[in-house]
């Protein structure tokens, strides 16, 4: 005769198996998926009609219909929560002495093969998508020193030109005037003109946010991030406000698609440009200015020092704030998070890591080029 002690015991026998054969075809299933990856990686057309051009633009704005309404950040929140449960799981496995340890093993990988899952789904896939360049019918060969002076020489001029305009001098420092909030808000007119042009880039639904872990961010030394689960663009809100304008569109890019960190670079540059707030124009020939002069530098510094002095005392004042900001995050343990994103980077078709960022002078220049031609 079965007593209660005995049903609890053979219920809760069935549910453990039930749960180990789950983790166990979920564990399979990240195989399968590792292997799919694998196909994609090669077929950037395929990603970029039915993925990036097809259902993403729906999952995009699906997810900031939910969660971009709320002020506050819920893919900060989420890691949060996964952080403090993976410190009482480690804790936990710890305490027990390692007891079952196959059967947890099994319960991470079926629980690392959903995150894949979804990372990829949500956006990730947009990583394999087709070049921008592409999208864009632009001609990305290399460009010459001569190109890489005269375009700086431009924007140069334009950043000093708009840097007068809202000073009226060319030694006081920019100080932009706007809230956090207003900033995020105004962010979205510069890809509302934008998108007139170029239908690709319509952004809807939803700003910016502050995040939460914007001191974490500071120590390690980015300005903000995308979060793929929750769609939201999260800004560090301890950077410069001279850096939040062209922060937020860059973040913006990524919620409307564009994976690559050169790209997204790109695409905030001209969400910025296109804005009709000076304080936007400002901030996208800033951002422009200082990457083409990054690149000057490392292939002729004597040119480099020559345009360098060219630009407004303002401005370099706005510089050197800058740079005084990030050196006073300075830590022993940003250069390991950094290989940590520049692994992330790689294994997502980045070839360059980090240095990506710095490869939108390719797409700059091939921009301007096309402007002149035109």
């Amino acid at each position: 005769m079965l007593t209660k002690y005995k049903v609890v015991k053979f219920l809760c026998i069935f549910t453990t198996m039930k749960v180990q054969k789950r983790n166990l075809y979920l564990t399979l299933f990240l195989g399968i998926q590792v292997l799919l990856m694998k196909w994609i990686e090669h077929n950037p057309s395929f990603v970029e009609v039915y993925y990036s051009m097809g259902i993403y633009p729906y999952i995009s704005s699906l997810l900031r219909i939910l969660f971009g309404w709320i002020s506050v950040s819920i893919g900060d929140l989420f890691i949060f929560f996964a952080v403090f449960y993976s410190i009482y799981f480690i804790y936990k496995l710890v305490l027990t002495r390692f007891k079952n340890f196959f059967s947890k093993l099994l319960g991470i990988t079926s629980f690392i093969s959903v995150i894949y899952f979804f990372f990829y789904f949500l956006w990730g896939l947009n990583y394999y998508r087709e070049p921008l360049s592409k999208n864009l019918g632009y001609q990305t060969t290399s460009y010459s020193n001569k190109e890489l002076i005269d375009v700086s020489e431009y924007l140069i001029s334009k950043l000093n030109n708009a840097h007068f305009v809202i000073t009226k001098s060319d030694s006081i420092m920019i100080k932009i005037p706007y809230s956090h909030q207003e900033i995020y808000s105004l962010a979205k007119n510069g890809y509302n003109e934008l998108a007139k042009e170029m239908p690709q880039f319509t952004h809807k639904y939803g700003v910016a946010k502050n995040s939460l872990m914007s001191l974490f961010q500071s120590y390690n030394g980015t300005s903000g991030y995308f979060n793929p689960f929750t769609g939201e663009a999260q800004v560090n809100s301890k950077i410069p406000t001279t850096s939040l304008p062209t922060t937020t569109c860059h973040e913006m890019a990524h919620q409307i698609g564009f994976a690559a960190e050169n790209e997204a670079n790109f695409v905030g540059f001209l969400a910025a440009l296109s804005n009709e707030d000076l304080y936007f124009k400002y901030g996208a020939y800033r951002m422009a200015t200082r990457y083409m002069l990054f690149e000057l530098y490392k292939r002729d510094p004597e040119q480099y020092w020559v345009l360098y002095k060219t630009i407004h005392t303002g401005i370099i004042k706005d510089f050197t704030a800058s740079s005084k900001f990030w050196n006073g995050y300075k830590n022993p343990f940003e250069p390991i998070v950094k290989k940590g994103y520049n692994a992330y980077l790689k294994s997502n078709k980045q070839q360059k890591g980090v240095d990506s960022y710095n490869y939108v002078v390719d797409l700059l220049i091939s921009y301007f080029r096309k402007s002149v031609d035109n």
